[in-house]
């Protein structure tokens, strides 16, 4: 708890002061005037707010997931227990046409997982838990890491910082609007407050919508790295992982909250039993997912 309290207060701190070195730097003004609102101003505004924590989060996500889940990093140069680990993932690196093989790691956690992360497809981590590798068979596993290797070769991680900060800069500028234009319907003296509260209730609100956005960019791209899993590894391999997964959503594990933060990484986030959960999950359920694979060519 402490290191994901650290991470989470350092980071931001980070994104703050890059920011406001940002702003300086490319002497961005006020967004508002006596004019009213600088529409130049406030797109630059909103664009460097809005992707500036994104691309933070994704140069630091390696060193990070390394730290928050403990993950220990196997050295290729020395023999252990997870050499067919190594072996495994640099051959589907090479299948997958990666130039650089990913590093390989594993957490100690009963939760039956796995995740894959890093800046680029060059400077990446394929991590899995020791409850993985204590209940799935090599064939599962196989697929399971094929599967984190296709999100690599997809170039997800860039492709979701992306989409997260279009929806950052959309949220900040519609926000920052229609506060502007409400508080524009009240008394003058009224009005800065007016435009602070709509402002910060529009960004909570629009906040939540871009959540969905996200979820569904997210839920597209797990399809897409189970397809190809299924080519990397083979397609029996795959549905056999998400069979395995499948037989354990009914139990999840009590310190599943605790990598909270880490799910959307991961290639279970569990089972989502109503249509609302699901709108908001980062995956699809684990059967719709078993089902297009069954009918992936």
């Amino acid at each position: 708890m402490f290191k994901r309290i650290t991470l989470f207060l350092l980071t931001n701190l980070l994104v703050i002061l890059t920011i406001s070195i940002l702003l300086q730097v490319l002497g961005v003004r006020p967004y508002l005037t006596a004019n009213g609102i600088d529409f130049s101003a406030l797109m630059i505004f909103c664009l460097i707010w809005g992707f500036t924590g994104s691309f933070i989060s994704l140069l630091l996500s390696k060193q990070m997931a390394k730290w928050a889940m403990g993950v220990k990093v196997i050295d290729p140069e020395r023999s252990s227990d997870y050499d067919w680990l190594i072996q495994t993932v640099t051959n589907q690196a090479r299948a997958a046409g990666l130039r650089v093989s990913p590093e390989v790691g594993v957490y100690n956690s009963p939760e039956i997982n796995a995740f894959a992360t890093g800046p680029t497809k060059n400077n990446s981590l394929v991590a899995v838990s020791t409850g993985l590798l204590n209940y799935m068979n090599k064939e599962e596993a196989e697929g399971v890491l094929a599967h984190e290797v296709a999100h690599i070769a997809n170039g997800d991680m860039v492709t979701m910082t992306l989409i997260q900060g279009v929806v950052n800069s959309f949220v900040l500028f519609l926000s920052r609007l229609l506060g502007f234009v409400v508080s524009q319907g009240v008394k003058e003296e009224s009005r800065a407050m007016v435009r602070m509260i709509v402002t910060i209730l529009l960004d909570i609100l629009l906040g939540i919508l871009g959540m969905l956005v996200v979820a569904y960019f997210s839920r597209m791209r797990e399809y897409k790295a189970d397809a190809g899993s299924a080519r990397i590894a083979g397609r029996d391999k795959m549905i056999a992982a998400l069979e395995a997964l499948k037989r354990n959503a009914g139990l999840p594990p009590p310190q599943l909250a605790a990598s909270k933060g880490m799910q959307a990484l991961m290639i279970s986030s569990g089972e989502r039993r109503n249509a609302l959960s699901l709108l908001f999950s980062t995956h699809p359920p684990l059967t719709d997912r078993i089902e297009a694979l069954k009918n992936f060519a």
